[in-house]
């Protein structure tokens, strides 16, 4: 009777054995899971988020000047009592702009050694259904007819409101650089009408969208 048990022990623990080595064997013989579609984690062609591509970035273009190109001379100082702003036009904002701010600055002068150059014209609060600026904007008010407003860091002096032409010094043979950068923002900015740049620029961080712009060299 024992040897009986003895053999049924065992019996037992060599099937248990069996059993288990086969689950085993099974395991490493079976197909690799095949990857989601898009082969990364995500999913997406490419590994894109579902949402698809980003945006265009924002442009800024112009009819009257273009990027790295000098400028015309009926925008300069060259002209005179003449010279007129260069039309602009700029396309693809962001979704969600409230507002448009232009600044146009000559970026080499340093007075006193700061940050800023010399501011040469800047709008803000342009509705966000606008996308450009006529040639020879009127300089003769701080406030346009869209309800925007301009300055040009001179208060209104000698009845100029708006874009004053590029003059830098004369029979300098390095041309100086003016950058025109025009920014979308999320919301309307509340700004006195001689509001200067810095206070345009601390009421605009934080709230830019998109940014353009370009730069075109003037010598004379």
């Amino acid at each position: 009777m024992q040897l009986n048990k003895l053999f049924l022990l065992h019996a037992l623990i060599f099937l248990v054995a069996t059993g288990a080595a086969n689950v085993a064997l099974g395991k490493q013989n079976a197909p690799a899971a095949a990857p989601a579609q898009g082969g990364q984690a995500g999913g997406g062609q490419g590994g894109q988020r579902a949402g698809g591509p980003p945006p265009p970035p924002m442009r800024l273009v112009s009819t009257d000047i273009a990027d790295g190109k000098p400028i015309a001379g009926k925008f300069t100082c060259a002209a005179g009592a003449d010279a007129v702003s260069p039309a602009l036009q700029w396309m693809q904002a962001p979704r969600g702009t409230e507002s448009f701010a232009l600044i146009v600055h000559d970026m080499e002068p340093r007075p006193r050694k700061g940050v800023d150059d010399i501011l040469h014209w800047m709008v803000w609060n342009m509705p966000p259904t606008a996308n450009q600026l006529p040639e020879n904007v009127s300089s003769a008010s701080a406030d346009l007819p869209d309800g925007s407003h301009q300055t040009n860091g001179f208060a209104g002096q000698n009845g100029n409101f708006g874009y004053r032409p590029p003059c830098p010094p004369q029979d300098v043979p390095v041309a100086h650089h003016y950058a025109f950068e025009i920014f979308a923002l999320d919301q309307k900015l509340d700004l006195p009408a001689a509001a200067s740049r810095a206070d345009l620029l601390k009421a605009m961080d934080g709230h830019i969208a998109g940014h353009a712009a370009l730069v075109a060299p003037f010598n004379r």
